[in-house]
């Protein structure tokens, strides 16, 4: 086994679109979980929301680039208003299956068949990238989609470090955002909400408004990070299963779920660790297939999820304080 060549395979996740992704979609369950204590099951829908609008509104509407991405976070806001009005008044364990129920219906929907002149249906939605290339910053200045550069295990093509680039904007827009608001008086009803909303209600608050609020802010950044997961190729409904959700859980977890830093923090450990053990675990001679060893990393990963909640439920960047309604 090549130690170097699996070292950096894994690094190479430190930057790259898919953590840069699930860094901005565990940023908004942050925002749901972490901050408003909504158990929010079904965050694979807000990315494939946010995918699909994009990609559909420009192959399908032909909207440029930045209105097709501006279709997809109001899909997602119209998603929230319609999962959120009959089930935010719910019990947290209750709201969890809702949405993973929910969830579910919206992959269906992109996967069946009635709709596959503007969906794809199983095979997807691709070529939607042309007019966000045409933006790239290196090509206005004269270079090519093509040209490699960089340093090491991360030299890209011009177009791979536009999506980088893309996509570490809309992060940290996400994690100002979350900052400037969890020091608000909103932030301090939304915390407030997270550990008592009895007593929040008898102060006047609407409870169900300020939920309905934190719903979409996080299902928003949900979107932002489906789109930089579908930039880099194409869109399919067989990505955003529940296998995506709890990922993103384990990420968020992981870093801190009432911190600013936490989700990013937990997206760039959790996919180098896996890109890790994905790379080691064939070398090992172990008795096992290729789909027996992914099945293996997913095993594991399990298991971390578990040690996770159960020795440190605050996660790396969290406090023990912030998380009372962790019973």
């Amino acid at each position: 086994m090549d130690f170097m060549a699996v070292l950096a395979d894994s690094l190479r996740f430190l930057l790259s679109p898919t953590t840069i992704a699930f860094a901005i979609a565990a940023t908004g369950l942050s925002v749901h979980f972490g901050y408003t204590g909504l158990l929010n099951f079904g965050m694979a829908a807000f990315m494939a929301l946010g995918a699909y609008g994009y990609a559909i509104g420009v192959l399908t509407f032909g909207l440029p680039w930045y209105a097709a991405m501006a279709l997809g976070l109001i899909a997602a806001v119209l998603f929230a208003f319609v999962l959120g009005i009959p089930t935010l008044r719910l019990r947290a364990d209750y709201l969890a299956i809702v949405t993973i129920a929910a969830a579910e219906i919206v992959r269906l929907v992109f996967n069946t068949a009635a709709f596959d002149s503007v969906t794809g249906s199983n095979d997807g939605l691709d070529g939607y990238n042309a007019g966000f290339q045409a933006a790239n910053p290196w090509v206005l200045m004269g270079g090519e989609t093509s040209d490699k550069w960089g340093f090491w295990t991360w030299t890209y093509t011009n177009a791979r470090w536009w999506i980088i680039l893309f996509g570490l904007i809309l992060l940290a827009v996400c994690i100002v955002v979350v900052f400037m608001l969890m020091r608000s008086p909103w932030g301090r009803v939304i915390k407030g909400i997270r550990e008592d909303e009895d007593a929040v209600r008898s102060l006047g608050k609407n409870v169900f408004s300020y939920k309905m609020q934190a719903l979409i802010i996080g299902g928003v950044m949900g979107a932002m990070g489906g789109i930089i997961y579908a930039l880099p190729s194409a869109v399919t409904p067989g990505s955003y299963v529940t296998d995506m959700t709890f990922n993103l859980w384990t990420i968020l977890l992981l870093g801190g779920a009432a911190t600013v830093l936490g989700p990013t923090l937990g997206a760039v450990l959790f996919w180098v660790v896996y890109a890790f053990l994905g790379s080691v675990i064939p070398h090992l001679g172990l008795p096992i297939s290729n789909a027996q060893g992914a099945a293996f990393v997913q095993l594991l990963m399990g298991i971390a999820l578990m040690l996770i909640v159960i020795f440190r439920p605050q996660g790396i960047l969290g406090d023990k304080r912030e998380m009372t309604f962790v019973k």
